[in-house]
Order: structure tokens, then C-alpha cells, then sequence
């Protein structure tokens, strides 16, 4: 096991050691490591041996002098030095089963690794598990972690995860309970499997939890155009999405009288299905499962209103804006409003998603080809930042520089509501 050093901090202890970017961490104090997790235990000391080993295999020992807590300045490849732990399920909505042949090998790995989940937020099931990694959570206190759940019934999160142990779940959470690792959690809602009755028992199952558990989210199933030989299944309809977000409402409001906060949340898209509106801001309780997609809307509208506290200058320079079309919906009044104000024309557009198919209407879904052809004759764009990776890839495996070579037009990257707001100004 070992630790491929990505990058190294100017001016960093590590630096000064002279270690290099290429090489790779073998042990700390003679210990191996299997990650990052690992790496900040064994780091809390006043003097640490670290064993290294260049790229051509050479191994050298430097000693390093350092504060209890201060940082060595490493940048690894990868936060897990030992395998990722993968997923065994087969869940009958799973999104990489439905990816597009062909892409990058990274796009198909199913990640259930709980130091992901503890360090990033990624979700886990549970279920491919041993004992020694609970010991180890339990040990180090690993929290929150973040928990597929789907249904707290088990027979029905069998049938979905194809998994007969599957129905274990709430076992396994009470292990974790009982040593104070609390949870955030997700349901994964798909018609006719876990909606309805399901959805309402696993509701009050995960409330009856609290506080241990922390959030319940739900989010619709996405399908792509990828589903062959899978099992059926269906999206929802707006009156089904509009039957959600009115009990799920009732619920928020349950839980804000007898917790203080909403508790539960649902998946933007349920209120734009609907046609309903988003709630407010505080009824995020601060964003807590941002990263899931759960009140990404209403996130950047008041990111937005905020930046909008300063009146909008006119610029020079008309930009493209492409978007998902679910977030169409939501930014277009934005945009005209701008307009307005400015006298600008500034365009939105929903990008239908051929890659994957018009049913994923996300922005962060979105792909390098599909965008260029939306985008044609624009005089500027201005891309999210959500729809590249770390590598600087769209999903379908076009580099940003391939993209602002072949979009012809200068190419601006906008991460918040407030990087955006500022580009139109230009």
C-alpha cells in the first residue's frame, strides 16, 4: 500500500525535505498506510520517518521536525491508498448501469467506501461492509457518515438493491448509533418500488432516529436512454411529484415544530416536476446534503439576491449561458431580469442532454458536445463550473481545452451565482 504524492505545497514542510511530486509515501514511523485517515493519525507527532519511493522503485527515509498539528503540505492522487471498496448491489435504479459504453473507466466504478463517505459525503449502502470496518468507524469515530437507505422496509430494499442481506439495515445502523456515529441519509425514490406507503414507513422510521439520524433526503430516480436489459422502470409524473412535495411538506413542518428543522428534503427537480415552488432558504437548515443536489436551486437564487444587492452594470460583451432544462426553469426570470436592468442580451439555454438521453435534464449531467452544438454563433459563453471535473473533462470525455478550441468564442467558467453575476457585467 501506498501513497502517490500528486503535488506539494510551496514553501511546505515537505518542501523543504525536498520531496517530489511522482513519489510515493510507503510508511510513517515504520506503519503502513491504507489513506489520508491513517496518514493524519500517524502525522500527530513531533517527529515523523517517512518512507519514500521514487518512481523508478529507489526507497529513501527522510526525518521531519514539525509541530504536533502542523501539515506536511502532500497532495495525493487518491485520499484511499489500499483498493476502493466497490459496491456488489444491483440496484435496479443504478446510474452507472445506465452510463454510456465506451467513456473513461473512472465513470463505471461504483464506489461503497466509508472513508469516502466520512471524507467527501459520498453515500454508502452498508451492505459490502466487513466487521473490522465498522470496529475501525466505531474506533476512530468516524462522523457523520452518509447512508443509502431507500426503504427501512426490508424486503422491499432487498428487491431494490438485489441484495438478500440487504434488509439488514437497521441493525447495522443501531451498531453504529449506539457508538455515537451519527448519519445523513438518501432515499433514492423510484414509482412503484419505495413511494407511497414505503416512503411513508421509511420516513418514520429514519424520524423516529433522530438525532443520530441527521437528514433524510429524497431525490427521484434519474434514467437514461442507456436501459437496456435493466429493469423497468418509469419516471414520475407532475402529479405524482406534486403529491410528494404536499407530504413531504407536512412532514417538514412536523419536524420544524418537534426538532427545529426540516429534517427532510427533497430533490429540486420534485418542485420543478410539480411546478411547485422551491422553499426558503431556512428551511435548508443551512444546506446540509448541498453536495447531493438538495437545494442547489434555491442556493444559488440566494447567492444571486445577493450579489443583485449591488444594481447590475451594463457590459460590453452579450454571453450564452448553458444550462440543464430543469435549471432553466429556475434561472430564466434571472437572466430577463438582468436584461431588464442593463439593456443586455444575455441568453439562458436549456441544453437537451442527447448524450444521455432528454430525460437527464441536470446541468451537471451535461456534456461537452451537446453544449458546443447548443451554443453555436455565441459571441461568449459562460460555462458552469459543475459540468467539468478535477482533470477538467466533461462526461463525455472532451477536455476544456478541446471545448474552448472548438466553441470558436471566448469561454468563461462561473463555480457560484456570484461568479456569474459578475461575468455579465463584463
Amino acid at each position: 500500500m501506498q501513497g502517490l504524492i500528486s503535488s506539494v505545497k510551496h514553501g511546505s514542510l515537505a518542501e523543504a525535505a525536498g520531496i517530489k511530486a511522482g513519489e510515493s509515501l510507503l510508511t510513517v514511523n515504520g506503519s503502513s498506510l491504507r489513506d489520508i485517515i491513517d496518514l493524519s493519525f500517524l502525522l500527530a507527532d513531533e517527529q515523523v520517518v517517512l518512507k519514500l519511493a521514487g518512481a523508478d522503485g529507489t526507497e529513501r527515509e527522510i526525518t521531519i521536525d514539525k509541530r504536533i498539528d502542523e501539515d506536511l503540505g502532500l497532495e495525493f492522487e487518491s485520499a484511499v491508498f489500499d483498493k476502493v471498496t466497490t459496491c456488489y448491489n444491483k440496484c435496479v435504479f443504478c446510474f452507472v448501469d445506465q452510463m454510456i459504453p465506451g467513456m473513461r473507466k473512472g465513470l463505471y466504478v461504483r464506489d461503497d467506501d466509508y472513508r469516502l463517505s466520512f471524507l467527501y459525503g459520498n453515500f454508502i449502502t452498508l451492505t459490502n461492509m466487513k466487521d473490522e470496518d465498522f470496529d475501525r468507524i466505531i474506533r476512530t469515530h468516524m462522523s457523520p457518515l452518509y447512508v443509502s437507505v431507500h426503504a427501512t422496509d426490508p424486503e422491499v430494499r432487498c428487491a431494490m438493491m438485489k441484495n438478500r442481506f440487504a434488509g439488514e439495515l437497521m441493525d447495522k445502523l443501531k451498531r453504529l448509533f449506539d457508538a455515537g456515529i451519527t448519519v445523513h441519509t438518501q432515499i433514492v425514490c423510484c414509482p412503484g418500488y419505495n413511494d407511497g406507503d414505503v416512503l411513508k414507513r421509511t420516513y418514520a422510521d429514519l424520524r423516529a432516529l433522530a438525532p443520530m439520524v441527521e437528514t433524510m433526503a429524497v431525490v427521484p430516480v434519474g434514467l437514461t436512454k442507456n436501459r437496456a436489459h435493466l429493469t423497468p422502470l418509469r419516471l414520475f409524473t407532475p402529479e405524482e411529484a406534486c403529491e410528494i412535495v404536499t407530504t413531504v411538506t407536512e412532514w417538514q413542518q412536523e419536524c420544524r415544530q418537534s426538532l427545529g428543522k426540516s429534517f427532510v428534503y427533497l430533490g429540486d427537480e420534485f418542485y420543478i416536476l410539480a411546478g411547485m415552488p422551491l422553499p426558503q432558504a431556512d428551511w435548508y437548515d443551512g444546506f446540509p446534503q448541498l453536495e447531493n443536489g438538495i437545494g442547489l436551486s434555491r442556493n444559488f437564487l440566494e447567492e444571486w439576491q445577493e450579489a443583485n444587492k449591488t444594481a447590475p452594470v451594463k457590459g460590453e460583451v452579450n454571453s450564452v449561458i448553458p444550462v440543464g432544462t430543469s435549471a432553466f426553469k429556475v434561472l430564466q426570470p434571472l437572466i430577463e431580469d438582468f436584461n431588464a436592468k442593463t439593456g443586455m442580451q444575455h441568453r439562458l439555454i436549456g441544453v437537451e442532454n442527447e448524450f444521455f438521453g432528454n430525460t437527464v435534464n441536470v446541468t451537471g449531467l451535461l456534456c461537452g458536445n451537446d453544449i458546443l452544438n447548443a451554443v453555436k454563433g455565441a459571441e461568449s459563453i459562460i460555462l458552469p463550473e459543475v459540468v467539468l471535473n478535477s482533470d477538467d473533462l466533461f462526461l463525455d470525455d472532451m477536455s476544456y481545452a478541446e471545448f474552448c478550441k472548438a466553441a470558436g468564442a471566448p469561454v468563461h467558467r462561473a463555480a457560484t451565482a456570484g461568479d456569474l453575476y459578475k461575468l455579465l457585467q463584463r
